[in-house]
């Protein structure tokens, strides 16, 4: 059986080498590595501990090809960050004929994904994108949860990394873009702007502990409600660990929402370096939490939830295990699907399984009759 060829962009990043690291130990898979430093690139290989090819690109200038030169089956594309006038990577993909993935958690560039559906259903190819923690595990553990309920009431999803997980550059400008700028959310049945980094509270995360919580701008703001039309609520909220960093973001907020200044976006450099400061302080330990409330298939007011708690910083690898089951269904051939989309619908939570178990994660779930008034 020939190796399938798996070109991965951004390998040197906080989630790309880990998933490169991934990667490097599924069978019949031949990684290549991309990125604009070659030393750095090396250093990613001889981590994993396979002969990987090493190639330099700029996703920004990237061509058809490029990818047609490196030969590949399929290109995930992990740098970010994700925006949707910077999509040289899948104009290059759909255009040369290869599969595409990528881990982007940018809300327009999700949304607007579907602008490609035409063009790869005409190359035969797959264009998916949020293959990360949302909206592809997100949405995963949302149907399992729910199988056959007949309404959803309430959604909510929580995302809290410990303090000393890596973090990248990529990831503080996705965040920074929106702290303090109105953010779209459906609350109260309505659809409701809020400023972005607000609704700030504290919230108790299984196996955690206490965290701070603030609303974010993420893929999951739309795609709940579209996929699961719910009466009430679906909303996203993320927190920092430690409370000076959580809260301080919070107090950085006000300029933006006063509109003294457009944006917190040109202090990505130097917040990255400040969160860096931070690193020997707080925990390892991160988690991500899912509730929903509804009418289940019994037609029984019911509230449900889940929970993920992965320590030792084995968190920075949660986003990339949905690209991960994606390559593997790709090298399998039992993914069907043609076109553009994000990643929902796609795969089960017991996709995830296998890998929830070798990283040790704590997982758990319950379910609650509801007492109706």
């Amino acid at each position: 059986m020939p190796l399938f060829r798996v070109l991965l962009i951004g390998a040197a990043g906080v989630f790309g080498s880990r998933l490169a690291e991934l990667l490097a130990r599924e069978r019949d898979v031949h990684l290549i590595l991309a990125g604009r430093t070659h030393s750095t690139l090396e250093k990613i290989a001889d981590a994993c501990g396979c002969s990987c090819e090493i190639t330099i690109l700029d996703r920004n200038s990237i061509s058809a090809d490029n990818l047609r030169d490196i030969n590949c089956h399929l290109v995930i594309d992990a740098a970010g960050p994700f925006h949707i006038d910077n999509v040289q990577v899948i104009e290059a993909a759909i255009t040369s004929g290869i599969h595409y993935i990528d881990l982007a958690d940018g809300r327009i560039f999700v949304q607007e994904i579907v602008k490609f559906d035409a063009l790869a259903r005409s190359q035969n190819i797959a264009v998916i994108t949020g293959a990360s923690s949302i909206p592809a595990l997100s949405h995963a553990v949302i149907d399992k949860l729910s199988l056959g309920w007949m309404r959803y009431e309430d959604i909510r999803v929580g995302i809290f990394p410990g303090n000393r997980a890596p973090r990248g550059l990529s990831v503080v400008e996705s965040i920074l873009s929106y702290v303090g700028k109105p953010v779209r959310v459906f609350r109260q049945g309505q659809w409701q702007n809020v400023y972005g980094w607000g609704l700030t509270h504290r919230t108790d995360v299984p196996f955690v502990g206490k965290r701070w919580a603030s609303v974010c701008d993420t893929p999951d703001q739309d795609l709940l409600v579209s996929r699961y039309k719910p009466t009430k609520s679906a909303e996203f909220f993320a927190g920092l660990e430690l409370s000076v960093l959580h809260l301080g973001l919070l107090a950085m907020s006000l300029p933006v929402r006063w509109r003294l200044i457009d944006s917190l976006s040109p202090l990505s450099k130097p917040m990255l370096w400040l969160a860096q400061k931070f690193l020997p302080f707080g925990s390892d330990n991160g988690g991500m939490t899912i509730s929903l409330s509804g009418i289940d298939s019994n037609n029984v007011p019911v509230k449900v939830s889940w929970a993920l708690k992965a320590d030792v910083n084995r968190g920075p690898y949660v986003p990339t295990l949905a690209a991960l089951v994606l390559v593997r269904k790709f090298r399998d051939g039992s993914i069907a699907f043609r076109g553009a989309s994000a990643c929902v619908g796609m795969l089960k939570l017991e996709d995830f399984d296998s890998d929830f178990e070798y990283f040790g994660f704590k997982i758990s779930s319950s379910k609650t009759e509801q007492v109706q008034t």
